[in-house]
């Protein structure tokens, strides 16, 4: 599973691991991606969506239709 989000687009971001000596090894900070199944009643049918925790409190607040549409407005398709 990639490590993005579906509906806000977070995705991987890339720096060093500094360790006490202060050498630098490359590391990868992931986003808190999640896979959850929402109902919707528009379609009649459950979605999977790929989402970070943070969008998930986004969903919570605006809910699951205009999530929806969102996601699709940034052409991913659902």
């Amino acid at each position: 599973m990639s490590a993005h989000c579906q509906l806000t687009g977070a995705r991987p971001g890339f720096g060093n691991k500094i360790s006490h000596s202060h050498r630098r090894t490359p590391r990868r900070f992931d986003p808190n991606v999640q896979r959850k199944r929402y109902w919707l009643p528009s379609e009649g049918r459950y979605v999977r969506l790929t989402l970070g925790a943070r969008a998930i409190k986004t969903i919570d607040a605006i809910g699951i239709e205009a999530a929806v549409e969102r996601i699709r407005a940034r052409g991913v398709k659902v």
